[in-house]
């Protein structure tokens, strides 16, 4: 008979789970960039209740209280490849005033648990924990050992959190060769009856860029043809309005043809004449996994010029949130270089290329199974982040990440617009479902 971890899951694990996320989601860690952030206070929640199952967790800090956690089980075969399971401690804000609940108050009302890190990613940081502990009750080891990471700074560059471990603590990683993150395994209405989980097998990489132009200090009332803030204006939206071509990775052409097979279309990536975004509008909401991916991107997103109205500043910065898919940096960096023109430098604030990892790999196979376990009428199909994740960090250590942080959502709760939105929540049975993945993909892996 196979192995469903039904006498490992049980009643206290699956508790265990909703309470955990419940509790850490009241530890407010929100991340507001430039180091203004506290993981430490979630980072001892974690380390303790990891030692409570009889684990050895390590904490480490790049700068004070910016705490990451790292512990080793012991899988059954100490020669295999260990695997990597990782997530962040760390949120985006959240105004309280928007909310229908407080965002810090880890509220369970109706079977849904509420709060800022229900989705992102407190959820699956607290289903690892119940699934470790469940081990260790029931006495088993999974295959392989398994490199738990609870990280910090993952919600801005990552620099104290998976980068600082990366860099500085390389050997707590020793034999990890794969690798399992966020944002991914996740149920995607697709239509009444089609239900997918994507499983992320890339991310697009970062290009976070600084925009600077220099001009003529004046008085507002007079002729200037060296206003900094309008070349900067200029090229800000040029980049904001510039048409990237498709370009159609490896990933992202196994996600194309994989939801278009869903939809009953027949798909050719190598069609010269392929549209794909006529394509994606006969997809009808599964266009919204493959739309972010099929390109680079430029997006404006802050600009900074002037203290008066009627001073003409010497000095404006913009800032532009560009991604890349795999393969597309040096196209981005001269689009980028036409865009901007002569009258403004750019420069990258924060970079990291993309990702891609195999579809065709045993470890992808398993994580198909795992969730087509406990939802035999699920597809899963390959996809590419539109954003980054700590598995850029660890990439550069060879090991090949995935996201996986597996959810049940039923209709109406969209994990996309509770990612960073307002409202963030997770059904309980959801957290039981990916409790129930996760122990049976981990102990198969």
């Amino acid at each position: 008979m196979a192995d469903t971890g039904a006498e490992r899951i049980d009643g206290r694990a699956l508790d265990e789970a909703v309470r955990f996320t419940s509790e850490l989601i009241r530890i407010d860690t929100t991340n507001r960039g430039g180091g203004d952030c506290r993981e430490r206070p979630a980072a001892e929640y974690v380390a303790e209740r990891l030692a409570e199952a009889g684990a050895e967790p390590v904490l480490l800090e790049k700068e004070p209280g910016r705490t990451n956690v790292v512990a080793r089980i012991a899988g059954a075969d100490p020669h295999a490849d260990a695997l990597l399971v990782h997530g962040h401690l760390d949120v985006v804000p959240a105004e309280p005033a928007d909310w229908s609940v407080h965002p810090f108050s880890g509220e369970v009302r109706d079977g849904v648990v509420w709060g800022r890190g229900a989705i992102d990613m407190k959820n699956t940081d607290a289903m690892l924990l119940a699934v470790v502990r469940a081990w260790a009750r029931a006495g088993v080891r999974p295959p392989r050992d398994i490199v738990l990471a609870y990280t910090a700074d993952e919600e801005d560059t990552g620099i104290a959190g998976s980068g600082f471990l990366a860099a500085e603590h390389s050997g707590l990683f020793e034999g990890c060769t794969q690798g399992i993150g966020e944002s991914g395994g996740y149920t995607f209405h697709a239509g009444p009856d089609l239900r997918i989980y994507p499983v992320a097998a890339g991310e697009r990489g970062t290009a976070w860029l600084r925009l600077t132009a220099r001009g003529t200090a004046g008085h507002g009332s007079k002729v200037n043809k060296a206003n900094a803030v309008q070349a900067l204006s200029a090229a800000v939206a040029r980049l904001g309005a510039y048409e990237w071509p498709v370009r159609l990775t490896p990933v992202v052409r196994a996600s194309l043809t994989g939801i278009a097979a869903l939809h009953g279309i027949d798909v050719d990536p190598d069609d010269p004449d392929l549209d794909a975004d006529r394509l994606l509008r006969k997809l009808g909401p599964a266009a919204a996994l493959l739309a972010p991916i099929l390109r680079n991107s430029s997006n404006p997103t802050m600009l900074e010029a002037g203290y008066k109205v009627n001073v003409i500043p010497g000095l404006a910065v913009g800032h532009v949130d560009g991604r890349t898919v795999p393969g597309g940096e040096e196209e981005f960096a001269e689009t980028v270089d036409r865009l901007t023109g002569p009258d403004v430098d750019w420069e990258y604030y924060h970079r990291y290329d993309a990702l891609q990892a195999p579809v065709a790999s045993p470890l992808f196979a398993k994580m198909r199974a795992a969730l087509e376990h406990f939802d035999p009428e699920g597809h899963v199909v390959p996809y590419c982040m539109s954003g980054g994740t700590d598995a850029k960090q660890f990439a550069r250590l060879g090991i090949v990440g995935y996201g996986f942080s597996p959810v049940r959502l039923p209709p109406g709760i969209e994990y996309g617009a509770l990612f960073h939105g307002v409202d963030e929540r997770v059904p309980v049975d959801g957290l039981h479902f990916g409790v129930r993945v996760l122990d049976h993909f981990l102990m198969d892996a």
